[in-house]
């Protein structure tokens, strides 16, 4: 499974969004799983990658919270939580998320 964070120059959330994927794939007995952190610089590179915002986590290269339609973009990503919008999602949602991904075929 290659997983990989995407992420604006200075995103305010990158650090958040990396502690929280982290703690999730810790959790769910992935220690060893490593992620790579990629910076997206330009309107051209966001349409190359499907990149809606910043942080965009995928999973083999399928982003964990896909809206359809949502159009690329170098911007800064918001997430609706259980707890209302945030600038990235909450670590249940990442685990729901990346067991989704492993069901759909991810393996590990």
């Amino acid at each position: 499974m290659e997983i990989e964070v995407l992420v604006v120059p200075g995103c305010p959330n990158q650090q958040l969004v990396e502690e929280r994927l982290r703690q999730t794939l810790d959790g769910a007995g992935l220690s060893s799983t490593v992620f790579t952190t990629r910076v997206i610089a330009d309107q051209a590179e966001a349409e190359r990658s499907g990149f809606i915002g910043s942080p965009t986590i995928l999973i083999d290269g399928r982003d964990l919270f896909a809206e359809p339609g949502a159009a690329p973009s170098v911007a800064c990503r918001i997430y609706r939580t259980p707890c209302g919008l945030a600038g990235a999602p909450e670590v249940d949602q990442l685990r729901q998320a990346l067991e989704s991904a492993v069901d759909a075929g991810g393996g590990v």
